[in-house]
């Protein structure tokens, strides 16, 4: 068992880990219970209950029914973490103007440690709702706009990425070979989008398109999703990429001028 002291800087920094940790296992739950974390994370149980009482103290989790929960004081700070990000009322407006154009889901991405981010998102009359909601993480290489956000990196940044990048499947169609992935980039740098073929999840197609602010670095992926027996064919190759690549068009003059 680990029982982190407060004797120095390293042991500081593994209190704080261990916080986390912590925190990170109750969001993956409904509720849990003391012992439960006990059992499942390997900290003493006197270690854990005392983070969870600075937790509470501090309003980052709360006790209903002998289990713990994530508080509501991390919605303040993800609502705060999500406005910060440029143009997201606008980008916000354009999503849901997709979704109700296409019937479909369409979602935006960022990029944050090498993960796509999902930061906003709606769902269209006959979308799928299949997404793990705002705030959840997939590898880029797996959505259509996180290949969309990679295609437009500088080849050094992108090199730096794949370094740190572990490449590890989704499903069976998830491409996780850099050099197959590189040669996709390049081609989705040309005509502007990119496609996910069931990569992220089976029986569901998207395609996504990079967002550019001012100064011409990416922001993010905008990107419609919806399953494969629909999204095929002329609507699936040139339809979607169409009215994506229209929305990127009006969305960064937007931007650009809020």
């Amino acid at each position: 068992m680990s029982t982190p002291t407060d004797d120095g800087p390293d042991d500081s920094v593994q209190t704080a880990r261990t916080m986390f940790d912590i925190v990170q296992r109750i969001s993956e739950e409904e509720g849990v219970s003391l012992s439960e974390l006990a059992g499942e994370l390997d900290y003493a149980k006197s270690t854990i209950h005392r983070h969870l009482q600075t937790l509470a103290d501090l309003g980052y989790v709360v006790k209903r029914d002998g289990d713990y929960h994530v508080g509501l004081r991390f919605l303040e700070l993800g609502v705060t973490a999500r406005n910060s990000y440029s143009g997201y009322t606008l980008v916000r407006e354009k999503v849901e103007e997709i979704a109700g154009e296409t019937g479909e889901r369409a979602q935006f991405f960022v990029e944050e440690h090498g993960k796509a981010v999902y930061l906003a998102r709606s769902v269209g009359e006959h979308a799928v709702r299949t997404d793990p909601g705002i705030g959840s993480r997939i590898p880029l290489y797996a959505a259509s706009a996180g290949k969309a956000i990679l295609s437009e990196l500088p080849d050094e940044e992108l090199s730096d990425m794949f370094e740190r990048m572990t490449f590890e499947p989704v499903t069976e169609h998830t491409i996780v070979d850099p050099d197959e992935l590189r040669a996709e980039l390049a081609e989705v740098r040309e005509r502007g989008y990119a496609f996910n073929r069931e990569e992220s999840l089976r029986g569901t197609h998207a395609v996504g398109v990079p967002i550019c602010g001012p100064d011409g670095d990416v922001i993010g992926g905008l990107s419609v999703t919806g399953p494969s027996h629909r999204l095929k064919g002329e609507r699936f190759k040139q339809e979607l990429p169409d009215l994506l690549l229209g929305a990127a068009n009006e969305l960064e003059l937007n931007i650009a001028h809020s």
